[in-house]
This record gives C-alpha cells, sequence and structure tokens, in this order.
C-alpha cells in the first residue's frame, strides 16, 4: 500500500480536474507507488491565507487516527471520520460543492488514506486498481467530499448520532446523496428511523425503498407532508467564524454541529410511518411477493 507523500502542504487549496490528471499513474491506482507532493503543488490555487480553515493538521490527524482505529475494519471508520470531518472542516454548501477541494485533499494530503479506505479491487482477470473516483468523482463516490456531504445532509441541528448510523450502510449513503431527497431534513431522519427499526436494512432493501420514496415523491410533497423549521443561516455562519478559535475534534465523542433547531419530531414521525408502509410494496429485487 501507498505511504503518506513526502511533502504534504500546510494548508489546503484547490486543485482541478485537469490538474489532478497527471498525477493519477497508474502506479497509484495500483496502490505501488505514490507521489512525492512537490510538483503537485505547483498546480495547486492557493485558498486565503488569512481563513484557519485551511490548515492541513488537523485533516491529516484524523485520518491517521481512523487508519489506526478501524486498522481490523475499514468499512467503520466512514461513521467516524465522518462527523468529524464536517466538524474540522467548517464549509458552507456552497464551499462543498467545489470538487477542486476535494481533489486536494485526496491527492495532496492524504491519498494513503484513499488507498487505504478504497484499496485496489478487480474484476476477474484484470491487475487489480482503485476506482479513480475515490480520488476524483462525483460527491456521492469521491473518499472525502461523499463523507462530508453525509454529515452535512444527515446531522440533526448541532447533533451528529444520526450520522453515525446512516453511515453504517453504505447504500443508505451512495443512494441518497444522489438524489435531491434529503435536502428536506425530516426525509433524512426517517431514513435513519427506518434503519433503526429494522424495516429496511440490506443494500436491496434501501435501494428499493430509495426508489419507492423517490418515485412517490412526484405525487406527495414532502415539504408540505412533514413541515420542518426554516434553517437560521446566522447559525452556520457564527459556526464557521469559530473555526478560528475552535480546538481539534474530539476522538472518543461526537462533536457538535452548527446550532441550529433539530428536525421538528412530529415530522420525522409521521415520514418514518409513510416510509415504512411504503417499502411494503417496494421494488426490492429479490423479494418474494
Amino acid at each position: 500500500m501507498i505511504e503518506k507523500p513526502h511533502y504534504i502542504p500546510e494548508r489546503l487549496g484547490l486543485l482541478s480536474g485537469a490538474a489532478a490528471d497527471p498525477f493519477l499513474t497508474e502506479d497509484l491506482l495500483r496502490g505501488v507507488q505514490g507521489h512525492g507532493g512537490v510538483d503537485l503543488a505547483k498546480v495547486v490555487e492557493p485558498l486565503p491565507e488569512d481563513d484557519a480553515r485551511w490548515a492541513v493538521e488537523p485533516l491529516r490527524d484524523l485520518v491517521v487516527d481512523a487508519m489506526f482505529q478501524f486498522k481490523e475494519n475499514r468499512t467503520d471508520a466512514d461513521g467516524w471520520l465522518a462527523p468529524r470531518l464536517h466538524a474540522t472542516l467548517r464549509l458552507t454548501r456552497r464551499e462543498a460543492a467545489d470538487k477542486r477541494i476535494w481533489n486536494h485533499i485526496a491527492l495532496a494530503v492524504a491519498p494513503d488514506y484513499v488507498a487505504w479506505r478504497h484499496p485496489p479491487t478487480a474484476s476477474e482477470r484484470k491487475i487489480p486498481r482503485i476506482n479513480p473516483v475515490r480520488f476524483k468523482g462525483a460527491p456521492d463516490r469521491q473518499c472525502f467530499s461523499r463523507l462530508w456531504w453525509a454529515a452535512e445532509m444527515f446531522r440533526n441541528g448541532a447533533d451528529y448520532t444520526p450520522v453515525v448510523r446512516a453511515c453504517s450502510n453504505q447504500d443508505l449513503i451512495h443512494n441518497a446523496l444522489r438524489v435531491s431527497l434529503v435536502d428536506h431534513r425530516p426525509t433524512a431522519q426517517a431514513l435513519v428511523r427506518i434503519l433503526e427499526r429494522g424495516i429496511a436494512t440490506t443494500g436491496r432493501e434501501i435501494n428499493g425503498l430509495i426508489t419507492a420514496i423517490n418515485t412517490a415523491g412526484a405525487t406527495v410533497i414532502y415539504d408540505a407532508f412533514a413541515e420542518d423549521e426554516p434553517r437560521d443561516p446566522g447559525a452556520l455562519r457564527q459556526w464557521i467564524a469559530d473555526a478560528e478559535s475552535a480546538p481539534p475534534v474530539p476522538r472518543h465523542v461526537l462533536p457538535t454541529g452548527p446550532d441550529e433547531e433539530p428536525v421538528p419530531e412530529d415530522s420525522v414521525a409521521k415520514l418514518t410511518e409513510y416510509f415504512a408502509d411504503l417499502f411494503e410494496t417496494a421494488p426490492v429485487r429479490g423479494r418474494t411477493p
């Protein structure tokens, strides 16, 4: 497995897809050898130096701790790292939508973590390779953006507990992040409740349920069916401003997110029951009628 780059930048930057391509070498994708880091630094667009959020050291410390703590079960690292990545890298959604920052983290800051978490795999008679989308890909597939967005979509106000539960099911976070459903906070929390109650747990069941929810969304307006409290933008702005003086995120307890109102419990309960009913007729592949 590859080791960390010899040169790791002190601050995050923006790495375009075109600039990243030459560093996605065959040796890197096969997990044989990474890059030194110096040449990559020459093609990175810097971020403002007066913003404490762009310090690399806290992120680097997180991935090192994750690799040590979850070396026996790498998938479990997602639920641990997602809330801590989100609380360390305090972004607006607009900032998080810029793929260049995730390209930089994956290739310049922690390519060894990408290779550790998503090791080379291969179909029959092919050379095992890391999927390039784990370094530079869609938000639901890229190694770090998928975790940040999972935390953003499934947190309940300041509480990251639902994020841990959501990340325990790879199909849930992959499929949910591909559709706009989880932009509606009660929907995201109801999906977590469905998992907790054991109604839908396998990959096929989750896929079938999300398909059914998405289809029903053409006729049921979830915002009206299960109302949500408007988010206070001031809470997020203050949380981001506090990054300057925030201590490192805790390792043994969950961090605290933006001080937003939690999702209305009545709305979550109503949608949970509705989704449970939908699941009865959801198109689950292989399920006996």
